[in-house]
């Protein structure tokens, strides 16, 4: 659900809070509800592009998740960053920034950053 301060047209921050609530707690299908279906993701080591692609790789991720603690957001018109810990059994302190761009209540751009490295699974 989204919570919009115009009658109209939820600001991009609302647009990203309600799809950074969805997927991080499992709701893959409320998330994509919030993407455009050309969606351009930039994610470390892969580019993706349409909604497919993308829900795929979000789909994989998400069941790992323990916690999703925040650390900051900015926003700025349509230009939303968020910053937090994506939590899992093997990672609880590696950080994440992405940054959204919304158009027309849809995320249409996200350039994600983590350091894949710190969800690999333990060396023995």
């Amino acid at each position: 659900m989204i919570n919009s301060t115009s009658a109209e047209q939820p600001t991009a921050v609302d647009v990203v809070d309600a799809y950074h609530r969805a997927w991080t707690s499992g709701d893959v299908d409320t998330a994509m509800d919030l993407v455009a279906d050309d969606i351009v993701c930039r994610a470390p080591g892969q580019d993706l592009t349409g909604k497919a692609a993308y829900r795929e790789f979000i789909a994989a991720f998400a069941p790992e998740l323990t916690g999703v603690p925040e650390v900051a957001r900015f926003a700025d018109g349509d230009k939303v960053a968020l910053f937090y810990y994506p939590q899992t059994a093997t990672a609880t302190t590696t950080a994440a920034g992405e940054c959204f761009t919304v158009r027309e209540g849809k995320i249409v751009e996200s350039v994600l950053a983590f350091d894949r490295l710190g969800y690999a699974p333990p060396q023995d």
